[in-house]
Order: C-alpha cells, then structure tokens, then sequence
C-alpha cells in the first residue's frame, strides 16, 4: 500500500467534517438511479469503490439491498461510516484497502465507484483497476469521475480527467456502454465540479 496515499486520505477524514469535503452529497441520487437501473433484486453483490463515508451504503440497507461492500483506504473514513449507522454496519462488509492492492475474495454483480478512479493517474495504476474489474465484475459497472470540464485536483492531489470515449474505452470490449451524462456536483461550500457518469453492461466474460 502506498503509505503516503493512505496518510493523506487518514489526515483528511481526522481533520475534516463531511461539510468540509468537496465529495459530500446528502442525497446520491444519480448514483442510486444506475444502480437502480441494473434491473437486479436486491440480493446483488454490491462494492461501493472509494465508498469512504459516503452516505450511499444507508439508502442501500434503507432500500433492503443485502450484500454490500464498502472499500476505502482510508480506515478512519470506514469508522465514521460505521459509527454513523450503528448496528446497521453488521450487515455491511468493511474493507480498508487500496484499490489497486485489493484482492477479492468474491465477484460482484454492481461495482459502483463515484469520485475513486480519477485518483489514479499512472498507466500502471489505471491498468490494474480495470484488470479488476474485468476479472471480479459479472454484470455492472457505474463509475462518475471529473469530466474533462471538471477540477484538474481534488484534496491536494493531481486526478485524471475522463470524457465518454476515454472512461467507456477502457472497459471495452467485455462492456458495452448503458449511458453516460455529465452532471454538476454542488460542493457543501457551494462551488461547482462537473462529473461524468458512465453505466456498462459486461457482454463478454
């Protein structure tokens, strides 16, 4: 694990609230609309990438889903997840890992990843998140980074920029393209970042 990386991201979640961070949403709706979307019940093995504390693992339990896993590598930001729902986070699978160091130990039928992937900037990072996928993803995949309109940092830290070509192309050929639109994000300090979101299907296993 790249221990610079991790105590960045363990600063961050120690010294700032959810207010303080640009990733905040309340409500994840366009993230709950793609995994709506993938038409599956709610016994779908679910990963939420770079979850943190985002809110989207509660509207998930709300919701009745029952197999999610919420990845981060940032300890601190799972333990404020899991403070936060109390005795709702026994029925969530907690794993402080760097992504490109994570080794499944199952498959996943929805990988949902909002605001992880554009961290990753070398062709060799790149590479391995999307062997991963490849190899771990039986149905769906939902990714949001910065469009190639949004912020060049997030955090201090250099991202990657995507449009459609670019962010569906290095999936292709074992998915195919759902959708993909471009949306603002409204920080909680009121300034704008514009996202991509990108929703494939695997055709080819």
């Amino acid at each position: 694990m790249d221990q610079h990386l991790k105590a960045h991201w363990e600063k961050v979640y120690e010294t700032k609230t959810p207010e303080e961070v640009s990733w905040t949403q309340s409500w994840p709706q366009t993230s709950l609309d793609l995994i709506h979307s993938s038409g599956l019940d709610k016994s779908a093995n679910i990963i939420d990438i770079g979850g943190g504390d985002s809110k989207l693992v509660d509207f998930l339990l709300e919701e009745g889903y029952e197999n999610i896993t919420v990845l981060d590598i940032s300890t601190k930001s799972l333990e404020r997840a899991q403070a936060r729902l109390g005795h709702k986070a026994s029925k969530v699978k907690w794993v402080a890992s760097d992504i490109t160091q994570f080794v499944p130990d199952q498959d996943f039928d929805i990988w949902h990843d909002r605001a992880a992937f554009h961290f990753l900037t070398t062709p060799e990072q790149i590479e391995t998140y999307v062997a991963l996928v490849k190899k771990h993803v039986k149905k769906f995949i939902s990714i949001g980074t910065f469009s190639t309109n949004g912020p060049e940092k997030c955090s201090g830290l250099v991202i990657k920029r995507y449009d459609e070509p670019s962010l569906t192309g290095l999936f292709q050929p074992e998915f195919k393209t759902l959708s993909c639109k471009l949306e603002d994000h409204t920080t909680p300090f009121n300034t704008t970042q514009n996202f991509i979101f990108c929703s494939m299907e695997r055709v080819i296993k």
